[in-house]
């Protein structure tokens, strides 16, 4: 028996939601990232991976791409996000973690991070 990794139908309503109500710094990025412009690769946004909805997600290089808001650098927050990514990390998934300031203010710089991590 095997198990779906991607896009649970529980969360179809949810990945749906958060795309039609992107932020400012996601609706940047994936201006950059769609129909493959950065360097052929494919990324879906909104994109489940078992219980967890990632911001961007590119399978050929098996990274997810995460904006995070303030909410993201309270203790809380910061602790959500390192259970979260350990977990993913055991799912052999790269994270890559920006603040959205950082892809308002320096969108090249972000770009070169992210291809820094293509095979």
């Amino acid at each position: 028996m095997t198990t779906k990794l991607y896009n649970l139908a529980y969360l179809k309503e949810i990945r749906i939601n958060l795309r039609k109500n992107m932020t400012e710094a996601e609706l940047v990025l994936w201006e950059v990232l769609k129909d493959k412009k950065l360097c052929g690769r494919k990324f879906r946004r909104q994109h489940s991976i078992g219980h967890y909805i990632v911001d961007f997600y590119c399978s050929s290089e098996k990274l997810i791409i995460e904006l995070d808001g303030q909410h993201h650098y309270t203790p809380e927050g910061i602790e959500k996000d390192s259970e979260r990514d350990a977990h993913l990390a055991l799912m052999d998934k790269k994270v890559l973690r920006f603040e959205n300031k950082e892809v308002l203010n320096n969108l090249t710089g972000v770009l070169k991070q992210i291809k820094a991590q293509f095979k």
